[in-house]
């Protein structure tokens, strides 16, 4: 009899962000058309782009913005740096800053940017490099 090795499926984070709404928006009882506006992010942008690493070598980079809402005011959000990001995280995130600024009422809509990078291996300048490559 072989022995299975059963690993635990990791929920996809956009999909649990999408089941809050859905179930905050029927507590609140929003409108068909508020729930298809509030649903999904209004912009998303993915780049690719290079970074001069200290040993003179170019690295490309991938990078993923989004503005889940900005009927409040601009997207507030910081930028994720992991190896393991992904658009749907970002997304999630989005909606999530979205939710915690019009909770505490200030006036901001949500975003997020997220790059795939293990910011460990790199040095400071990298990073900094890295990260003015990325807002522009």
């Amino acid at each position: 009899m072989a022995i299975q090795n059963k690993v635990a499926e990791v929920p996809n984070i956009w999909a649990v962000a999408q089941e809050q709404f859905d179930h905050a928006a029927e507590k609140l009882a929003l409108d068909d058309g508020m729930r298809r506006v509030l649903r999904v992010p209004q912009r998303e942008l993915t780049v690719n782009f290079p970074v001069t690493m200290d040993d003179g070598n170019v690295q490309v980079f991938t990078g993923h913005r989004v503005q889940h809402n900005v009927s409040r005011g601009p997207a507030k959000g910081g930028i994720r740096y992991h190896q393991d990001v992904s658009l749907d995280e970002v997304r999630a995130l989005a909606m999530w800053m979205t939710w915690k600024c019009a909770c505490v009422n200030i006036p901001f809509g949500g975003g997020k940017g997220g790059v795939i990078v293990d910011p460990k291996k790199l040095s400071i300048r990298e990073v900094e490099g890295l990260t003015r490559r990325f807002t522009t």
